[in-house]
């Protein structure tokens, strides 16, 4: 079932299944929900970005708890979205179907692996779409289309019916064009928060991996924004693995995890799999347990020496990713050089799985660029607080 009639953005996936009528009452009634195809839903298969898996695989029995809890709630489902093959990309484009185009800036990817929810949300085809977050899946594409996207501290929103990728980074998230809306879902799915975040830090060396000049100006007149509602930031650093190191930790883990996963999938036929996603796969398939067990003892250390520098308090200021997002014709190395410049800034969270929030802060270009912040665990509601003041006062 695909309600939605027209999709010139190619968010939406053709899965049959059965109407779902929406429940009457709820906060979320009148408010039409987008699914990303690696949530189940029941009555309807679940693809994963993959015309193999999903010829193979049966409609799902259940829906995943995190997407009932928006049905429960009274939101309409109206279709399941495209995702990038396996949930194992960052760019918005799946070698087995069209690309999603970016509503706010149609030259430009969408971002991924939440692709075709991101467009659906920027592209009023849906109110609220779901997506999820290993490396950056729902921060990379609100940022390049101009949304509010939150990946929510690790482990607070169940994964049950969702297919895995890396589960020590996996998160549920969603996207809405509006920050009340935004809010009211993450009351549904989050733990109430009373943290006060009034020490607010930045963090130069991610800074450093700005695109340019103007992007740093655009981060700049941003970032003074959020100062004049709370405070001036201190700057300060991390010891224990810089951004190079962080990148590779990130990689090695979630590469060897992304195998664990699908690897034995992946090699009982040939899945044709797409640029990229292949290498990726190829990669982790040949990281040995010893070089797991030791980038996750140096996991282990960053999150100790970032849950000191944060502790209950620290609100820190960074760029989403690089700059605004890459130009759709761009070579498929450029793309991709691209993607590991934005994968040195998104680590951090992933790595510590402290929240981060992406607002719509700036442009570059004419095209959206998103601002960040990062609190402690747990701190996922008081971080929304914050970015709706942010939102209010500058617009």
């Amino acid at each position: 079932m695909n309600l939605v009639r027209t999709d010139p953005f190619n968010a939406f996936m053709d899965i049959d299944g059965p109407a779902i009528e929406p429940k009457p009452g709820g906060p979320l009634s009148g408010c039409t929900l987008a699914v990303k195809d690696i949530f189940d839903v029941a009555g309807y298969k679940t693809g994963c970005g993959n015309p193999q898996k999903l010829e193979e695989t049966a409609p799902a029995r259940t829906t995943a708890p995190a997407v009932q809890v928006l049905l429960d709630a009274g939101a309409e489902f109206i279709g399941k979205t495209q995702t990038e093959e396996l949930a194992f990309s960052l760019t918005g484009d799946n070698a087995h179907y069209p690309r999603p185009i970016n509503p706010a800036a149609p030259d430009r990817v969408t971002g991924g692996s939440s692709s075709g929810s991101v467009a659906a949300v920027a592209g009023e085809l849906a109110d609220i779409a779901t997506g999820s977050d290993t490396g950056g899946s729902v921060r990379a594409p609100a940022s390049y289309c101009g949304l509010v996207g939150l990946r929510a501290t690790h482990g607070l929103i169940s994964l049950a019916g969702t297919m895995p990728l890396a589960e020590s980074f996996d998160t549920v998230g969603w996207f809405t064009r509006d920050i009340d809306l935004y809010i009211e879902i993450a009351g549904l799915l989050l733990p109430q928060s009373s943290a006060l975040l009034n020490r607010v830090m930045r963090l130069p060396e991610q800074e450093a991996m700005l695109a340019g000049t103007a992007e740093m100006n655009a981060f700049e007149a941003a970032a003074k924004a959020v100062e004049e509602i709370t405070g001036n930031a201190k700057q300060t650093t991390l010891g224990s693995l810089d951004i190079e190191q962080r990148y590779w930790t990130f990689r090695r883990i979630q590469s060897y995890e992304a195998w664990q996963a699908h690897g034995a999938w992946i090699s009982a036929a040939e899945r044709n799999l797409g640029p990229g996603v292949k290498e990726r796969f190829a990669f982790g398939s040949e990281i040995s347990d010893a070089e797991y067990a030791a980038e996750t003892e140096n996991r282990r250390t960053l999150v100790e020496e970032f849950a000191d520098l944060v502790a209950d308090d620290g609100l820190i200021v960074m760029p989403t990713v690089p700059g605004a997002a890459p130009l759709a014709r761009g070579t498929f190395n450029e793309i991709q050089d691209y993607r590991e410049r934005a994968l040195r800034l998104l680590s951090l969270s992933g790595l510590t799985g402290y929240p981060q929030l992406t607002l719509p802060l700036s442009t570059v270009g004419g095209a959206p660029f998103g601002l960040s912040l990062m609190g402690p665990r747990g701190s996922d509601l008081a971080l929304l607080a914050i970015g709706r003041n942010l939102l209010k006062a500058t617009q």
